[in-house]
This record gives C-alpha cells, structure tokens and sequence, in this order.
C-alpha cells in the first residue's frame, strides 16, 4: 500500500481546465487598500494630463494634440480598471464595484451596466459557434463563408479588414453604438444605464465647451477617447483571435476550456503590461474572472505551465490580423487566401 507521499502529484497538463479553477481560487480575494490605490495612481495622472493638456492650448495646439494621445494610455487603463469592476473582482462588496465602474464607464464613455451584461455574454459563449453576434468579433467558420453569395463574402471581407476592425469600428463603437443598449433594448435598466451615462456625458462636455470651447473637446477628448478606444479593440482581437484559438459547436463546446485555450497570453513589455492592466494574461482572467487583474502576475509566476500557453508575443499577434476564418477540420483560424486554397 503506498503512503499519501509516495502518490505522484498530477502533471499540469494532465490537469482539466475545470480543475485549474480550484486552484486559482486562492488568487481571488482582493485588497481594498491596492485597489484604491491602483484607482488613484491611474486617476490622478489622467486628471493631470488633461489639465496640462488644457494649459497647453495657449502654447501649441501640436503639443496638446501629444499630450492628449499620452493620456490615451492612462484611459485605456481606467477603462480595464472599470472591466474589473464588471466582474466584481476589484472590491468585495459588489456595490462598490459598480458605482465605481459606472462612474469609471463616463470617463470612458461606455454605460456600464450594458456593457457589463454583454461583456459576460461574451464570457460565457466565448468559442461557442453557436453563441456568437453580442460582445465579440464576428468569425465565420469556412463553410459559413463560401455559402455565403458574392456580395455576402465581400461584405465579411470589408468587415474583418484591419481598417475596419481598427479605425472605424473603435470610433463608432464608443462614440455612437455605446449611446443605446443595442441588443438589449428590451430591458428598462439598460436604457437608464445608457442615457445616465449619455446625460453625464453632455454635462461634462457642455461644461468644458463653456470655459474652453470647442478645441479642449476636438484636441483633448476626442483624441484620447478614440486612441484608447483604438487600442482597447486590438487587445479585444488578439486575445481571442489568433491560429490556434478554441472554437467548437455547440454540443462539443465546455466553459472552461474555451476559457483557457480559446483565450492568449499576450506578453508585453512591463510599461504596456502596466498600462493594459495585465488585461494581456486573458487566458487566466477567462478562466477565473474574479482574480483582480494585479494579481494575474502571481498566477503566472507560480504555475509556469499556464504561463506557457497561448503565449503571443507583439510580433506575433501582428500576424493575427490577416486571420479571419475558423476551419473546423483543422480547428485553426485562417487567412482568407488559406482557406481559398482549401478548396482547390
């Protein structure tokens, strides 16, 4: 009979995905004391720049342009700050969260009740091929694609294109969709989410246009908004749609591992690792949504097995952006001219 400590431990990659929540449960619990305080060092930065921004208006409109874009970074942060608060992850009480994400979600004008419901849509139908249309890219496997007429093909073509995906859709996203609930129109909390947050928004813009005029709102507000806006798509993208991405249908499809093997581990320098939140180590935030994103680091330092998979690099993702069709004979995403080839 062997003794407990003569039983080999499992090896990590004999470990489901749904056993790994077990052990990132202990990584849940967050500190009040660090997440006021990652609030604040992300905040008052933010504020400062747009008031040196303002000041810069009577030196040089160029130079107001520069800031304003530094300061896109400082908002894209505040805005995976507000992600956090959706998941309830960054306070214990739930309460707070919220009304710090709703207050969070007029600074990056998202109305964070609504894209909360659709952002947990999106956790959990992540991969599913039949879930997909709310709170994520629209992917069409192969097969849907070339049943597609001519003019249906053209149109997913211009729609996944990169100046696409990462110039119009930013902009039209959080400057004009996010003004109604679409998708959940139906339901009177959303409409209040929205046009609370639309309210607050023309109250602080009316605000600035009356002391400064229009130049604050088109060389300060818009330049930032749409920068973050911009950059909060591409790491949206790269996390979810790269080669050897998860996807599978319906009846074959499992939560947890869709979540850990249908999400990367996007490796950036330490000052945009900071910047984005650790937002890059999805895989383990899919996984396990309730661990504060500054203690995302101590789950990939103590288990080097997840930090190893789906590790992209910037290098690599750049590649990502010419995949666009799911095989699921192969069950990797392809670029157009790869699954034209297929067919011949």
């Amino acid at each position: 009979m062997k003794h407990i400590r003569d039983i080999e431990a499992p090896k990590p990659e004999d470990i489901s995905a749904r056993e790994w929540t077990l052990t990132l449960a202990k990584y849940r619990e967050p500190s009040a004391g660090r997440s006021w305080f990652e609030l604040a060092i992300t905040a008052i930065p933010f504020v400062a720049l747009w008031a040196l921004a303002w000041v810069s208006l009577s030196v040089s409109y160029w130079l107001t342009l520069g800031i304003s874009l530094v300061n896109a970074a400082f908002l894209l942060r505040l805005f995976t700050i507000q992600h956090d608060c959706g998941h309830g992850s960054l306070f214990k009480q739930r309460g707070v969260s919220d009304w710090v994400g709703r207050v969070l979600g007029v600074i990056t004008v998202t109305p964070y009740d609504v894209w909360r419901r659709t952002h947990s849509i999106h956790h959990s139908a992540s991969g599913n091929l039949g879930r997909r249309g709310i709170g994520d890219i629209v992917t069409l496997t192969v097969e849907e694609y070339n049943a597609r007429t001519p003019f249906g093909q053209f149109m997913y073509r211009i729609y996944r294109h990169p100046l696409t995906l990462f110039g119009f859709a930013p902009t039209y996203l959080f400057l004009l969709q996010n003004r109604l609930p679409l998708g959940l129109t139906d339901t009177a909390k959303y409409w209040v989410s929205a046009m609370g947050t639309n309210l607050a928004l023309i109250a602080i813009l009316s605000t600035v246009w009356f002391f400064g005029g229009i130049m604050p709102i088109l060389l300060i507000f818009l330049p930032s908004t749409i920068l973050a806006a911009t950059a909060g798509m591409w790491l949206f993208y790269v996390q979810h749609q790269f080669e050897d991405a998860h996807w599978k249908a319906a009846e074959e499809w499992q939560l947890h591992e869709a979540a850990l093997y249908g999400s990367s581990h996007y490796v950036l320098p330490q000052p945009l690792q900071w910047l984005s939140a650790n937002i890059g180590i999805h895989h383990v935030h899919h996984l396990y949504s309730r661990i504060p994103f500054y203690r995302l680091t101590e789950v990939i330092r103590d288990h080097s097995y997840l930090a190893g998979i789906n590790r992209m690099t910037i290098r690599e993702s750049f590649n990502s952006a010419r995949l666009h069709l799911w095989d699921e004979n192969s069950r990797q995403l392809l670029s157009f001219a790869q699954a034209k080839a297929l067919k011949a």
